[in-house]
C-alpha cells in the first residue's frame, strides 16, 4: 500500500488538483487530530485561495475513499486522522479537548482475552477515553 496520503489518493483513482494536495499534505504532516476548520486554517496558510468548501468537500471524499477515518469525541466536532496509522487509543481530556494517543499491551491482549471467552476472533476496536486530570496537592 502506497505510504502518503496523496499517493494512496492516485492509487485510488482520486484526482488530485493542486488544493487536494495542499489539504492532503496538511493532513499527512498533522501529528493531531484537525477538524475541518484547523485543515482550513493550515490549508489556507499554504494557498489564500483555498475555501472552507473545498476542505469540507476535500475531507468527505478522502474519508469516502477510506484515506480518512472521522472521529467524533462529542464535543461537537468531526476530527480527523489518516486510516493507515498504526493502531492507538484515545484519550481525551474533557477539560481542554486535547486527544492523547496511546498503546498500552494490557488493554489490547485484555481485548482479545475477552473476545476469544465470548466465543470470538477480534478483528479490531476503538478504544476511547475520556477524562479530567488528577489534581496534584
Amino acid at each position: 500500500m502506497p505510504d502518503t496520503i496523496i499517493s494512496r489518493c492516485e492509487a485510488k483513482g482520486l484526482r488530485m488538483t493542486g488544493q487536494r494536495r495542499i489539504i492532503a499534505r496538511v493532513l499527512q504532516d498533522s501529528d493531531d487530530h484537525p477538524d475541518v476548520e484547523e485543515l482550513y486554517t493550515r490549508a489556507s496558510g499554504l494557498d489564500a485561495g483555498i475555501s472552507i468548501a473545498t476542505v469540507y468537500r476535500t475531507v468527505k471524499l478522502f474519508e469516502e475513499a477510506g484515506i480518512l477515518e472521522r472521529l467524533e469525541f462529542g464535543d461537537g466536532r468531526a476530527r480527523y486522522e489518516d486510516a493507515e496509522r498504526d493502531h492507538h487509543d484515545h484519550l481525551i481530556d474533557m477539560n481542554t479537548g486535547e486527544v492523547i494517543e496511546f498503546v498500552d499491551p494490557e488493554i489490547e491482549a485484555l481485548q482479545e482475552k475477552i473476545a476469544q471467552k465470548l466465543g470470538y476472533t477480534l478483528k479490531g476496536h476503538k478504544l476511547e477515553l475520556y477524562g479530567v486530570p488528577v489534581r496534584k496537592k
